[in-house]
């Protein structure tokens, strides 16, 4: 442990700001090639700092197998220095640009992969109003997003469930309907009030665990009793839509990803009694650390602008899910008359009770 911080201190200072984030964005995606994306560098020069890093540090941080990428235990423990390092140096530049006043600099929001299908129209809008802004977008699942919150390496998110592993402040703008899709061709389209257990044998198309798309998909699976036959996992909405247009399957989809293929007659919604599941799209960020000025317009932006988008893109919100009826057939006459017998013996028996004739109590004020 001794010999690892010091080594950790070494690194830091000889090492440059660029090779740390190199580092950083690296351990995050464990790809070079998703790195580079990120930095918008070539993989050879993203490489060619961490290596620089790893020649200042003289250990390896990343094993290299094959072409999968892993953390060593040195660069376990340099990871953890290094995100507080450039976690400090954005609270600085937070704290100066509060100083200034000026609504600049730049912006790092966090999106769950649903989001990407209205976010980017809302932050263009954004940018017209704050030209000096420069915005930087990070895409994830929900796991990913939480991570990159509590190490500091997004200003705001926008999420469906707010994260209860750390502190964050969370402030709804939107609803987020859910909906089961299928292509038209599926036994299923055009029926009226499905009732959950038909969906039990049938195929469905899901996305990956951690997931808030699936956490939701799971939650109305238990509480309806749906078993599906079979499950087919991906991290991709786009992969999930065109497997259920190719009627491979079912798909539990936020309806926010589906709006063109719904509108050009490629997918269908399915009328399945207890849906639309409706959940909140959150505006996110971490408890105790102050905003940059130009993230708390941000954040004010989504939460005054974020609805009226949401419903100019997509529609109104569906209506409410449909609950079970319970029909209940008329009696008959003959039933009608035993009942209403019954009923006038049992009232001419409560007259003749001692208890309904016994004279009320009044109480007396002496």
């Amino acid at each position: 442990m001794t010999v690892c911080v010091t080594v950790c201190v070494t690194a830091m200072r000889n090492a440059s700001l660029r090779q740390l984030k190199a580092f950083v964005t690296v351990a995050r995606h464990l790809s070079f090639a998703r790195a580079a994306e990120e930095l918008h560098l070539t993989p050879p020069a993203v490489s060619l700092q961490v290596s620089q890093l790893e020649r200042d540090v003289g250990l390896p941080l990343f094993d290299r197998r094959a072409r999968t990428v892993s953390l060593t235990m040195p660069g376990e423990y340099l990871l953890v220095y290094a995100r507080r390092m450039l976690s400090t140096l954005k609270e600085a530049d937070d704290a100066m640009a509060r100083l200034r006043g000026a609504q600049t600099g730049r912006i790092t929001i966090g999106m769950v992969s649903t989001a990407k299908y209205f976010l980017p129209r809302l932050l263009a809008l954004f940018r017209e109003e704050h030209r000096g802004v420069e915005l930087r977008m990070s895409i994830g699942n929900r796991e990913q997003l939480i991570s990159q919150l509590r190490d500091a390496e997004v200003d705001l998110a926008v999420m469906g469930r707010p994260p209860r592993e750390i502190e964050v402040r969370a402030e709804q703008f939107a609803e987020q309907p859910h909906g089961i899709v299928a292509a038209p061709v599926h036994r299923l389209a055009g029926r009226r009030a499905i009732p959950p257990s038909m969906l039990s044998g049938e195929e469905f198309i899901v996305r990956e665990h951690g997931s808030g798309t699936r956490a939701a998909m799971e939650q109305f699976f238990r509480e309806s009793g749906i078993a599906p036959a079979h499950v087919m996992e991906t991290t991709s909405n786009e992969t999930i839509k065109q497997a259920v247009i190719a009627n491979m399957g079912l798909a539990f989809l936020s309806l926010h990803t589906t709006g063109l293929e719904l509108q050009n007659g490629l997918l269908t919604t399915l009328d399945v009694v207890g849906l639309p599941l409706v959940r909140r799209w959150h505006i996110v960020h971490l408890q105790g650390r102050p905003l940059s000025p130009a993230a708390e317009a941000l954040r004010y932006f989504v939460i005054e602008h974020g609805e009226k988008l949401i419903r100019t893109q997509f529609g109104p919100p569906p209506p409410a899910p449909l609950l079970p009826t319970i029909l209940v057939a008329p009696l008959p006459p003959a039933a009608r008359v035993a009942r209403s017998a019954r009923a006038g013996q049992a009232k001419a028996a409560a007259k003749k009770s001692p208890v309904a004739r016994k004279a009320p109590v009044r109480s007396r004020v002496r």
